[in-house]
């Protein structure tokens, strides 16, 4: 008898015991995990993840955490394999006949069973996460949005089931729901972050996830004492921190993020994982110092996972760009450029950026040279796994300046990519920060102006007034601000290459308006910079701003949304 039957009529027969002792070994190894012991964690699971379904999926997910840090394709596909591996395992331990509707069946349906659904749907949403990470395509998007669907039908499934039925409520019953909690949760939350045209794309047509309920039920998911918890709080944690930052609107949720971190930091003081969270939160707060401490922590808390450290460099990057500490930032971008394989051509643009931003007369750290490092960029571009992230083609093409003998500087290199990573937002508690960021953007514009005009001119003038109008909104002169974005939808026409400025300073329009209460005028804007502007950089980035503008008036007003899921 093959070992897969001989675990599950062992399971049948004793599924307490099975069942009981499998999770029990599980939330052992995920405390090994969070604990910086990741190896050892392994090492715990592997010896049955082709006969424990959690063993499996536990297995499964950490590979796949580790995949995203990295970003590198042999891990990415080493983690779908193995997540796929994880769904056989789960596929073993389902009921035969489909669907949990039959009530005289569903009765009947063990706790094991019950437990591999839960399992099944969950391996099938992160193979789809995966299949997303590994490639931008639409066909990829296609292919992983079947699987989210089928795994979302089964946790809807199960969450009604589980409502309705007076379900067996063994020891084993709260891993079950957190189970339930987070794949609910996780739909909700992330679906009402997509834009409708996305979600058409994804057969999601007519949904749209209901935030504050996938918010609710993460919430609960991740202060009970499951399996799910720490999957549950990593995923809240990464929505108030960086998601609404990235995707939205560039208000994350400190006082929660802190609330959920406090628990996990008693339990585990040197976590890595929550050493960096915990930075992110002082980040968001404007303690940029504090959040250096705690970056450079997270680093020294761990050596195994080299991965980690590149998180935290990146955010050590960004600090020291708010602190216009042009050579620290320039240290952490060579550190990741040296070490990191997320993208290349991002870290040497990221380098030369700084160094433009040095005066001409100052000594370069290793004898670099932005001129040149800019001319690198374009042969960095990622050939893996089909597109480069946008942010890449991005640093491509405003790398292109410098191909001509005699290039034109880009201005402020540094502060337009800061407002690609919303990191405007991020120094609006700190009024020094602001004003630093206003010194330079002076300074740039007295060059632009003093300069011979050339093609690029437009742009450039453009492009400075964008960030004057965060900079001055930031220092509450609502006025002024308006007036800078304004000048930059004025100059449309004779914008030449960097057409993402209109449609981002009609969103920038919109926020400001939104904040005044001029709730109509907010409205048009938002609609224009939605519908009248296409194929431009980072288009979905600000897509998905723009729906979370919007969404954020419907809130205010207590509209009801289409359909909640």
């Amino acid at each position: 008898m093959s070992n897969g039957k001989g675990a599950q009529n062992a399971a049948e027969k004793s599924p307490q015991m099975t069942l009981k002792e499998c999770l029990d070994e599980c939330m052992e190894a995920l405390d090994l995990f969070l604990n910086n012991h990741f190896d050892e964690s392994l090492q715990m699971l592997r010896p049955r993840v082709n006969e424990s379904m959690y063993h499996a999926l536990i297995y499964a997910t950490i590979l796949e955490m580790q995949a995203m840090m990295t970003f590198q394709h042999d891990d990415i596909s080493n983690a779908g394999n193995t997540m796929k591996s994880a769904q056989e395992v789960c596929q073993r331990f389902r009921r035969k006949s489909p669907g949990l509707a039959n009530k005289s069946e569903g009765d009947s349906l063990t706790e094991v069973q019950l437990h591999a659904e839960v399992c099944y749907a969950e391996c099938q949403l992160q193979r789809s996460a995966l299949t997303f990470l590994q490639d931008e395509n639409m066909v990829s998007f296609i292919k992983g949005g079947i699987k989210v669907r089928n795994s979302y039908l089964i946790y809807k499934e199960l969450h009604s089931f589980v409502k309705s039925h007076n379900c067996h409520k063994g020891p084993s019953h709260v891993h079950l729901v957190g189970g339930i909690s987070f794949g609910i949760g996780a739909f909700n939350l992330t679906l009402s972050l997509f834009p409708p045209r996305i979600l058409r794309v994804l057969e999601f047509a007519g949904f749209s996830g209901d935030k504050e309920y996938g918010l609710s039920l993460l919430q609960d998911g991740a202060t009970g004492m499951n399996l799910r918890s720490m999957l549950c709080a990593l995923l809240l944690l990464c929505y108030y921190t960086f998601l609404t930052f990235i995707l939205g609107t560039g208000e994350g949720d400190v006082a929660e993020a802190e609330k959920l971190l406090k628990p996990f930091q008693r339990r585990y003081p040197r976590g890595a994982i929550f050493l960096f969270f915990a930075g992110r939160t002082e980040e968001i707060k404007g303690n940029i110092d504090e959040a250096v401490a705690l970056f450079e922590d997270g680093c020294k808390a761990q050596q195994t996972w080299k991965q980690f450290h590149h998180m935290c460099y990146w955010e050590l990057m960004w600090c020291f760009t708010y602190k216009r500490a042009w050579k620290m930032a320039y240290f952490y971008a060579d550190l990741l450029s040296k070490e990191s394989r997320w993208s290349k051509a991002m870290y040497m643009y990221m380098k030369a950026a700084y160094l433009s931003m040095l005066p001409k007369d100052e000594a370069r750290p290793f004898g670099e040279e932005e001129v040149d490092l800019f001319r690198q960029v374009p042969t960095f571009k990622q050939k893996i796994a089909g597109k480069s992230p946008p942010t890449e083609k991005f640093a491509i093409r405003k790398a292109r300046r410098y191909k001509a003998s005699c290039p034109v500087r880009l201005p402020v290199p540094v502060l337009e990519m800061m407002y690609m990573w919303n990191g405007f937002s991020m120094i609006s508690k700190r009024p020094e920060l602001t004003e630093g960021m206003m010194q330079t953007l002076t300074e740039a514009e007295r060059t632009l102006l003093e300069s011979p005009v050339n093609e690029y001119a437009v742009d450039d003038r453009c492009l400075i007034h964008l960030l004057k109008g965060l900079c001055l909104k930031n220092q509450g002169l609502l006025q002024d601000a308006e007036e800078s974005f304004y000048r930059v939808c004025s100059s449309e026409k004779k914008i030449r290459f960097d057409h993402y400025l209109v449609p981002n300073a009609l969103v920038e329009l919109g926020l400001l308006y939104i904040d005044q209460g001029r709730r109509a005028e907010a409205i048009k804007v938002l609609h224009k910079a939605k519908q009248s502007y296409k194929d431009y950089s980072m288009e979905s980035r600000t897509q998905f701003r723009v729906h979370a503008a919007l969404a954020k008036l419907k809130a205010e007003t207590g509209e009801e949304d289409d359909t909640h899921l």
